[in-house]
């Protein structure tokens, strides 16, 4: 309290405590609405808590220099209303608070005072104030001494004392030192088991990543947890911390005290929030506009849009585009009965040749994305990744740390230079990247983190240049084991096309040569000034005009379309025809990699593949705003994987062909040579059949035989019509091969069955 005696006319320090003390006494009495405090310090009581929450918003529509003072000077009014609450609770219960303080938490509008760590500056020491930010080190939970008991055998009596730190709300500090003898000279022993101790955690909270200034170090500020706050909390979880910003002196050595402080902030609350990011400003023209989208255009059109929405400065890359926008909507999780989780984020890797955008997709990722965070290879450790294990250096005592990966929980982790980590440290990353939970067991500490989040990676290849000689996987040089638990791998390569070539060069030189305001430096100071008087049209309108390929989506826009996308109230249900389209496209798959005894494919077709395959299906289903997954979205889902699945026509596209048609000669110099065709070849083709339907029916007829010796006329003709595209494939071209093949010993057809011979 402020001492004023000796002035004439104003109140003595305890006179003016007990007036604070009737006026909140007159608030906890007084009916608020629906809230009142008298109703709700009994249901305390009955139910044995230990905390009472007070709304500020009440108690400043009761009296405003209340509400005011209690966070500006909480030493003398927060004291004040603790008394008052303390009086009403003595009235109604004594002996409750005999076991135990009543704490007083704060809860509603706190103004100004609530702040980020960056912003806590000296003006706001000794106030409270509302802190938010994500936990990154929490220590172990010690017991504190509050009051020590000591037994004086000479006279029989026993002596208390208490203990008081800098973080006490009442009365100053006291010596941390045990009394060993009273004030006579007599010898005292401390009676252990009558002392009262009571819990002590600290924990580093630091500002969320996506509201720290680019390019600056993120602050943190410890934070002292007491009695029942302590273990609400775990690294990597976003807090919500009401408290007392305190100045702690720090002692040099050999200089005695230093005018420089230490800053805790002693929590009087502390409250989870949501896993998920700051949602972006929605407003009702945007919520129109979105909806609006997936029923004006077709889902083809919608992803292709997104797709050049996501990145227009990168030329291309047009399928990349659009298996990313799909990673940034996820798929859904599922968490089992029986205790299976199974992950809904989806993982990629894009691997190629040198100056391909890799990096830059990697960027638009983080542009795009609602909370990204950035590592390279070499950068980055695998305790760095995950969760390490560090010593305090003030007390000694062990502290669990969070690494990049736990601290993007419900987010997205770019690794540009993924090939350049250490195998070390990258078999760090096959937990989070499956089971999505980062387990620490060391130096004691036996702890499991959540870290739910995609993972982006870029490589090059191991000899720097994608090696056409060479196989897919011998090119990456990762094993298998981590390969698999990439959803999807791109092989991106720089191939000299004359047509391409003019193409991005006309790209890059148009952005290059473009006199709109967007691109210059100048315009992005002067954008930027001009964001603090008002807000710039670009932000808020829908589309942008791009000069490359007509209108875009704006940045802004296209993200609060994949926040309101991924955010629906509902998750999207596999329909059975959906299902089976999935399942027989998984077990084609497994069926070629069974028959293809070179395996040029880049991925193991495992179970996960199939995982893959639902999480994409899933993920389209969102963008089309749909309760349901359907056919068409599983069409998406397999066109895309078959660019990662069957990497024949992506990585080594000349070497294929060349292959093809190898592999077409040999089937048609099966066949034997009873005429020959005028300046054709050797074959004989069935009559009317073309080449290459023949061929198509010699490639997919062993796969459609796969485990059988026969099969009915009907389903060998309705399996063909799916065979090609345009379904040209009639019975009577089926009829007229079959007879063929029969002619020449390969088929045998009895009572409308085709028998293997």
């Amino acid at each position: 309290a402020r001492l004023r005696a000796g002035v004439e006319g104003v109140m003595e320090p305890s006179e003016e405590q007990a007036n604070l003390k009737r006026e909140f006494a007159r608030f906890l009495e007084e009916q608020h609405g629906n809230v009142n405090y008298d109703k709700a310090i009994e249901e305390l009581i009955a139910r044995g808590d230990r905390r009472l929450p007070v709304d500020l918003n009440l108690l400043r529509s009761f009296d405003a220099d209340l509400a005011n003072g209690l966070l500006r000077d909480p030493a003398e009014y927060l004291t004040s209303l603790r008394e008052a609450v303390y009086e009403v609770i003595g009235v109604k219960d004594p002996k409750f608070l005999s076991s135990g303080e009543v704490h007083i938490t704060l809860t509603g509008g706190f103004g100004f005072h609530r702040i980020s760590p960056r912003e806590l500056l000296s003006p706001f020491l000794g106030k409270i104030v509302n802190v938010e930010g994500i936990v990154t080190k929490c220590s172990c939970v010690r017991p504190k001494v509050a009051k020590t008991t000591h037994f004086c055998e000479a006279t029989g009596s026993f002596v208390t004392r208490e203990y008081r730190d800098v973080t006490s709300s009442k009365g100053m500090p006291t010596s941390t030192v045990y009394p060993t003898k009273d004030e006579s000279g007599n010898l005292l022993t401390t009676e252990y088991g009558l002392c009262s101790y009571r819990d002590h955690q600290t924990f580093s909270m630091q500002e969320m990543p996506e509201s720290a200034p680019a390019g600056q170090l993120p602050r943190s500020i410890d934070v002292v947890l007491e009695d029942d706050l302590v273990d609400l909390c775990k690294p990597g979880d976003r807090v919500s911390v009401v408290g007392i910003y305190k100045a702690i002196p720090v002692r040099s050595v050999g200089a005695g005290q230093s005018g420089v402080f230490r800053t805790v902030l002693v929590a009087l609350s502390l409250y989870q929030l949501s896993k998920d990011v700051a949602a972006p400003a929605l407003s009702h023209e945007d919520i129109k506009n979105i909806n609006e989208l997936p029923r004006r255009l077709d889902p083809k059109t919608l992803l292709a849009l997104l797709g050049k929405s996501f990145a227009p400065s990168i030329c291309g890359h047009e399928n990349i585009k659009r298996a990313l926008i799909l990673l940034l909507l996820g798929g859904s999780e599922k968490n089992l009965k029986n205790g299976t989780h199974i992950r809904g984020d989806i993982n990629c890797l894009m691997v190629g040749d040198p100056s391909v955008a890799k990096s830059q997709l990697l960027r638009c990722v983080l542009g795009v994305a609602a909370y990204a965070v950035s590592t390279t290879g070499r950068g980055s450790s695998g305790v760095g990744l995950t969760a390490a294990v560090t010593t305090d250096q003030d007390t000694g005592e062990r502290k669990l740390e969070a690494g990049a990966m736990v601290l993007a929980d419900r987010g997205v982790v770019c690794i540009d230079e993924f090939d350049k980590m250490n195998d070390a440290d990258r078999v760090a990353i096959h937990e989070v990247m499956e089971q999505q939970t980062v387990t620490i067991a060391k130096a004691g500490i036996h702890a499991s983190l959540n870290a739910r989040c995609s993972v982006i990676a870029a490589a090059n290849p191991i000899y720097g240049n994608y090696d056409h000689s060479q196989g897919v996987t011998r090119n990456i040089n990762l094993p298998d084991s981590l390969l698999s638990r990439f959803d999807m791998l791109f092989i991106v390569l720089d191939q000299s096309d004359t047509k391409v070539d003019r193409a991005i060069s006309s790209h890059v030189l148009g952005m290059h040569s473009s006199e709109k305001q967007v691109f210059s430096t100048k315009a992005i100071l002067q954008r930027d000034t001009a964001l603090v008087q008002n807000n710039t049209e670009t932000e808020s309108s829908m589309y942008l005009a791009h000069n490359a390929g007509g209108e875009v989506l704006s940045k802004r826009f296209l993200q609060k379309f994949l926040y309101y996308a991924k955010h629906r109230p509902w998750q999207p249900a596999l329909t059975k025809e959906a299902e089976g389209f999935i399942a027989e496209q998984y077990s084609q798959w497994r069926v070629d990699k069974a028959a293809d005894s070179r395996n040029r494919r880049t991925l193991p077709i495992t179970a996960r593949t199939l995982e893959t395959m639902i999480r994409l299906s899933t993920a389209h289903a969102k963008m089309r705003m749909s309760k349901s997954v359907d056919v068409v979205d599983a069409t998406v889902a397999i066109e895309i994987m078959r660019l990662v699945v069957e990497a024949e026509g992506l990585a080594v596209p000349n070497a294929a062909k060349l292959d093809d048609e190898k592999e077409e000669e040999e089937m048609m110099l099966e066949a034997p040579e009873t005429q020959h065709d005028s300046g054709q070849g050797v074959s004989n083709l069935p009559t009317g059949i073309s080449r290459s339907k023949f061929v198509v029916f010699q490639r997919r007829f062993p796969d459609l035989m796969f485990h059988r010796d026969s099969i009915p006329m009907d389903e060998l003709s309705s399996a063909a019509a799916s065979w090609l595209v345009d379904g040209s494939f009639t019975r009577i071209d089926v009829e007229n091969i079959v007879s063929h093949m029969q002619k020449i010993n390969k088929l045998l057809v009895a009572e409308g069955e085709v028998h293997l011979i």
